[in-house]
């Protein structure tokens, strides 16, 4: 009787541990389409067992307890997800350098129907004007064509270069989401550590849905730059981000932003590390560090936006006469302050010189001292640059100055001296570094209103003929006709071959659209790794619907069976009593 009492015990435990298993196989069922949800495997085991007679000649002997859940697998490979993270990081690094290479190939593409090169070394553009212009200087016609073609070069030029900085702006708001979107993630981890060890504090159960929502976290952090994770034995992950503490058991270090007064570029610090009332501030990045996949650098979405934006807006003083290590600790690392240097420099090379085959410059020989044309007292020593009066071309004003195609908006080219020896000086007001406007730029360069409104002012003529009859100077027409033949551009420091305006223009285009195919294809590659490697994750984590729908029935029908063997024990022990009684 007590057996037959206890084979009930035996069936329930059967029927239980049907259910529960049953129960899990429906969660998995359920959450099928769940993205970061891992799969659930639950292990039968089988209880105690009692020693009957162990001094039988076959065997001792055993009545079992029935069956348990032994456990319920929370199934992760640790190694591929760290594989994983890895190739999401490297993947989210070349795929966001790739999409700005992209964009700004676009701007040098078709803007309003003209692409740029075409109204540089096109048949319609600032070339083919100049070539009328050698033919007949003197021609009102060829004069008009070449300020209009030149107006064209200015506004094309300066489309391109403020889209270029519209861009960085788009790229500075990545920039600031990404950072914000970083720190929810560390605050998102942080709160389910704490909902981790809640649950698991008893050591009874496991918070498998909270782990699965941290782990999809941690993925989520991988894709922005460079993770490392430790679990500790209270079921706490500390996190690092980019080698420093992100989350441990107490803080997110969350990642502050640094903003630029001038340009509204945003610059991440650690805020813990950094101590800002001193100004001293530790970057999450260095600008300047040489990046390759040997020194593991090449991860993360927010490393390849902040990088591609660069620190400031450049022109060609950042890329004209610096030292190659200068250049690669400034501009080599980023996509749109090389392009924009180097476009200025293009830029800046056709303005000034055709500019000073207009208004063409020597040295002075001695020092100048008098007054300018504001009154003032002024001294210039021996060197400066002055107009070349004797050897200049003249309008048909035939007045000195003579006018420059390309003006500043911040100051005239020269400024008037008279000298303390009688005579009249011009001296060239030189490019001032740290003011834009008084720069040749794209941004801060303009087609001379003067001529706009005048053509012939344009100077054309010798100075030397007689009056209205002044002779064309085909000499200087033609010498800046062969501006566009001269090889004496330099793309950058690492360049070593000069090159043509049109040369120039195509070595700097095809560089842009090689760097480009070689992310690309880098990235390309690294979907696929990526693809495959989660591939392998869900093998081992992901719900399979046709293998749950398997287990369900493989339960059900377990559950039927001790269903079954306890009515059959049932009856047993209803025989029993019925025959007693």
């Amino acid at each position: 009787m007590a057996n037959s009492m206890g084979s009930l015990f035996i069936g329930v435990s059967g029927l239980k541990t049907s259910q529960n298993a049953l129960n899990t196989t429906a969660n998995n069922l359920a959450n099928v389409d769940t993205k970061g949800y891992v799969r659930q495997r639950v292990l039968q085991e089988d209880r105690h067992y009692m020693n009957l007679d162990p001094t039988t000649a076959v065997g001792p002997q055993q009545s079992g307890l029935g069956v348990g859940i032994g456990d319920v697998i929370h199934a992760r490979e640790i190694f591929l997800d760290k594989v994983y993270r890895t190739h999401a990081g490297r993947y989210g690094f070349y795929s966001s350098t790739y999409e700005t290479i992209s964009e700004v190939e676009t701007f040098f593409g078709e803007l309003e129907g003209t692409a740029f090169q075409d109204v540089l070394t096109g048949n319609d553009g600032l070339w083919v004007a100049f070539q009328e212009f050698a033919k007949d200087p003197s021609d009102r016609l060829n004069q008009n064509l070449v300020i209009e073609k030149a107006n064209l070069f200015i506004s094309r030029s300066q489309e391109v270069y403020k889209g270029l900085q519209k861009y960085q702006h788009n790229l500075n708001e990545q920039i600031s989401d990404a950072i914000d979107d970083i720190n929810e993630l560390g605050a998102t981890i942080k709160q389910l550590n704490i909902d981790i060890m809640k649950v698991e504090a008893g050591g009874v159960e496991t918070a498998m849905n909270l782990r699965d929502a941290r782990d999809l976290a941690i993925d989520r952090l991988a894709e922005y730059g460079a993770v490392t994770y430790k679990e500790l034995p209270n079921g706490v992950v500390k996190v690092n981000f980019e080698h420093v503490s992100f989350v441990d058991e107490h803080h997110v270090y969350e990642i502050a932003k640094q903003v630029d007064k001038v340009t509204g570029f945003v610059t991440p610090y650690w805020n813990h590390l950094s101590n800002t009332s001193k100004g001293q501030y530790y970057k999450v990045y260095d600008q300047g560090e040489s990046i390759s996949t040997a020194k593991k650098n090449d991860i993360g979405q927010l490393k390849a936006l902040y990088l591609a934006r660069g620190d400031k807006y450049t022109n060609y003083l950042d890329v004209e006469g610096i030292s190659m290590k200068d250049y690669d600790d400034t501009l080599g690392n980023s996509v749109m302050m090389n392009i924009e240097a180097e476009f200025d420099l293009l830029v800046h090379a056709v303005v000034t010189r055709v500019n000073d085959l207009f208004a063409p410059n020597i040295s002075s020989k001695t020092a100048i001292s008098g007054i300018d044309e504001n009154g003032n007292t002024v001294n210039y020593p021996a060197g400066t640059k002055i107009l070349d009066v004797e050897n200049c071309c003249v309008g048909a004003d035939e007045a000195l100055p003579p006018q420059e195609l390309f003006v500043r908006t911040g100051c005239s080219r020269y400024t008037t001296v008279t000298g303390n020896d009688g005579k009249t000086y011009y001296v060239f007001n030189e490019e001032d570094p740290s003011d834009t406007a008084l720069q040749y730029t794209s941004k801060g360069v303009q087609i001379n209103p003067k001529l706009l409104e005048s053509e012939s002012l344009l100077p054309a003529f010798k100075q030397n003929g007689k009056p209205g009859e002044l002779p064309v100077a085909y000499e200087m027409a033609e010498a800046i006709r062969d501006l566009w033949e001269n090889e004496d551009l330099y793309l950058s420091p690492h360049d070593t071959t000069p090159c043509t305006f049109g040369e120039y223009y195509a070595k700097m285009t095809s560089e842009l659209a090689l760097l480009g195919d070689v992310f690309q294809s880098t990235a390309d590659g690294l979907q696929g790794t990526k693809l495959e490697t989660d591939n392998g994750r869900q093998q081992v984590i992901g719900v399979s619907a046709d293998e749950e729908l398997t287990n369900m029935v493989k339960f059900q029908s377990a559950y039927n069976a001790s269903s079954r063997f306890m009515n059959v024990v049932s009856e047993m022990i209803e025989t029993i009593i019925n025959q007693m009684g």
